[in-house]
């Protein structure tokens, strides 16, 4: 039985891998993340606590541990946040992956990292993923870093790079652009959404799915996993005013320049993923499926 130890498994997509593993008994998995775990499922993989900005912490719990894999998905990802505390931003992006790296040197693990579409200056979307990177944020900046730290590495390690994740988790608060845009119509609240950014938005648990690919095809290399339909802000608002039969008349299109921003954001990112779908069979769902898997979940929750 093969041990694959995820990262960050409180967030988002460590709550998603955690859910898609737990039950299969091919593998035996540990779940960690910094404090205590806030899962809502307990049962079915082991928890340990370990904050990855600590490195004798790495080192000792994957030394005992001794996982075949390891997938990091925790990292600081609020943009705005990174260029406001870049010490911290740099601790959790750069300096953690290094200790993960040398940590997996020691066991001879597999590395699966996760990155971003914000390596790229959204002058040339959709990439590839030969695409050269230029970042316009500290925060795309941090994981470019981290990418190159994997690539000067030793170690048999794997990039899965991705583009607006949305979902909700039992254990997390639950905000993405389709609850405001559902909450906010329902309140008859103006919007006014942005209509000049373009990205390839990606469902959490096909995240979770491409992941889980990877590690099964024991892949190296970069990866793009995200979903494949260029929307914008407006256009994923407007489709979820058609799925929930919202009055859309409350949303005004606008701009990025319209609002101020502490981080430049990319004008049009978003993947090419046929590397995913020849290699790994990744089929990601369209938006519209992703908004009717969270209207179901949403339903199981209230």
């Amino acid at each position: 039985m093969k041990k694959i130890l995820i990262t960050g498994s409180n967030g988002l997509l460590g709550a998603k891998l955690v859910d898609l593993i737990k039950d299969n008994s091919d593998y035996q998995l540990i779940a960690t993340s910094r404090g205590e775990n806030r899962l809502a499922e307990k049962e079915g993989y082991q928890y340990v606590s370990l904050d990855i900005t600590n490195r004798e912490e790495v080192l000792s719990v994957i030394a005992e541990q001794q996982p075949h894999y390891v997938i990091n998905t925790a990292a600081m990802t609020n943009v705005d946040q990174c260029e406001d505390e870049k010490e911290a931003c740099i601790a959790l992006n750069v300096a953690a992956v290094s200790y993960l790296i040398e940590a997996c040197e020691s066991n001879n693990c597999f590395l699966l990292h996760l990155s971003t579409d914000f390596i790229f200056d959204g002058e040339n979307g959709p990439y590839d993923e030969e695409a050269v990177a230029n970042p316009l944020s500290f925060y795309g900046d941090s994981k470019l870093q981290a990418e190159n730290l994997l690539l000067k590495s030793s170690i048999k390690w794997a990039i899965a790079r991705t583009v607006l994740v949305y979902g909700i988790a039992k254990s997390l608060s639950r905000s993405n652009i389709i609850l405001w845009v559902k909450s906010s119509l329902e309140q008859s609240k103006q919007l006014q959404i942005v209509d000049d950014q373009w990205r390839t938005p990606t469902l959490a648990e096909d995240l979770a799915i491409g992941c889980f690919k990877i590690i099964e095809h024991d892949a190296e290399g970069i990866f793009n996993i995200s979903g494949d339909e260029m929307l914008t802000p407006y256009d994923m608002a407007m489709q979820t005013v058609d799925y929930f039969k919202l009055d859309g008349s409350f949303i005004t299109k606008t701009d990025g320049s319209k609002f101020q921003q502490r981080a430049k954001r990319p004008a049009k990112t978003g993947f090419n993923i046929e590397k995913a779908r020849n290699t790994l069979n990744y089929q990601p769902r369209s938006f519209t499926e992703g908004i009717q898997i969270l209207d179901k979940q949403l339903q199981e929750l209230s």
